[in-house]
């Protein structure tokens, strides 16, 4: 796993923990900063990163991503 995938499920983590605080916070947390980090992290991946990574995260398919990377690390 290359550094920016590593980047890109822990961002995905916090992204996947501040959503599932939403209904009971107040105020609710703002995304948007975790949404462009992954949009950052992924125009970062190498060439020879995993073309599905890539269609999840130009998708905005995060959960799909999260599971992705979690699985190639072993998780």
């Amino acid at each position: 796993m290359t550094e920016i995938e590593t980047q890109l499920l822990q961002t995905l983590l916090q992204l996947e923990k501040a959503v599932e605080t939403m209904p009971a916070a107040n105020p609710k947390p703002d995304l948007r900063p975790l949404l462009a980090q992954l949009d950052e992290l992924a125009k970062q991946l190498p060439a020879s990163a995993d073309p599905q990574l890539r269609h999840f995260l130009q998708r905005k398919s995060y959960q799909k991503a999260r599971l992705l990377l979690q699985e190639s690390a072993g998780h």
